[in-house]
């Protein structure tokens, strides 16, 4: 096979189309993404998770190509173990961006077709990073990744609001994200929320996402 051909079949692999949000409040992270893959224009599954646990305090979403979102996700997993037998402490959001980072920028000629926010504890607070295909990286307040998110920015950053708790948030994550479902064929099934905490990472049940519509 040649590049033209491999570079065809990756156009053609399954995507998550997708869109995800990503808040930080005065006492932690709330993560949202919809549940729908795709291939093309076929909805090859309505039930695929976005939103990883990476480490206690630290998680991942994902938007793009599933098998390279799932490869970085277990490179990943496997790293912060490494970091934390290797440090003894759990590793920070900062130090998951970059060494992302790193790790795309290294295959910028082949890219993972991606786009990632990583979200978490830091030495202080809370932090939140989005990183593209080839390892560009910028530290958000509030941010949307996937085909939805200009939709979505529509609603974030008309009711985000800084020093905010996640409580009060996680109605306007659930609300970007529904809404871009609306408009965006790519986005569809439901809204997967999960919040990041002095608790933990916790995936809200599909009991508490159902009273918020």
């Amino acid at each position: 096979m040649d590049s033209g051909q491999l570079e065809g079949a990756r156009a053609n692999a399954l995507k998550t189309g997708t869109t995800t949000v990503g808040m930080v409040c005065s006492d932690g992270v709330v993560l949202a993404s919809d549940k729908r893959a795709t291939m093309g224009y076929f909805i090859a599954s309505k039930d695929v998770t976005k939103i990883f646990e990476i480490d206690e305090h630290l998680a991942m979403t994902v938007a793009g190509s599933v098998g390279d979102a799932q490869a970085l996700v277990r490179m990943l997993q496997a790293e912060s173990r490494l970091y934390r037998l290797k440090h003894g402490k759990n590793m920070r959001a900062k130090n998951a961006a970059t060494l992302l980072a790193n790790i795309m920028f290294q295959y910028k000629f082949f890219p993972y077709y991606v786009q990632l926010i990583i979200a978490g504890k830091e030495d202080e607070g809370y932090g939140m990073y989005s990183i593209d295909a080839i390892g560009g990286t910028t530290e958000e307040t509030m941010t949307s990744t996937g085909s939805g998110s200009p939709i979505a920015y529509g609603v974030l950053e008309t009711n985000y609001k800084q020093g905010v708790t996640v409580k009060d948030m996680t109605p306007v994550a659930f609300k970007a994200v529904s809404t871009a479902m609306k408009r965006d064929v790519a986005t569809g099934e439901s809204v997967d929320v999960v919040l990041i905490t002095k608790a933990g990472v916790k995936r809200l049940a599909k009991e508490e996402i159902a009273k918020m519509v």
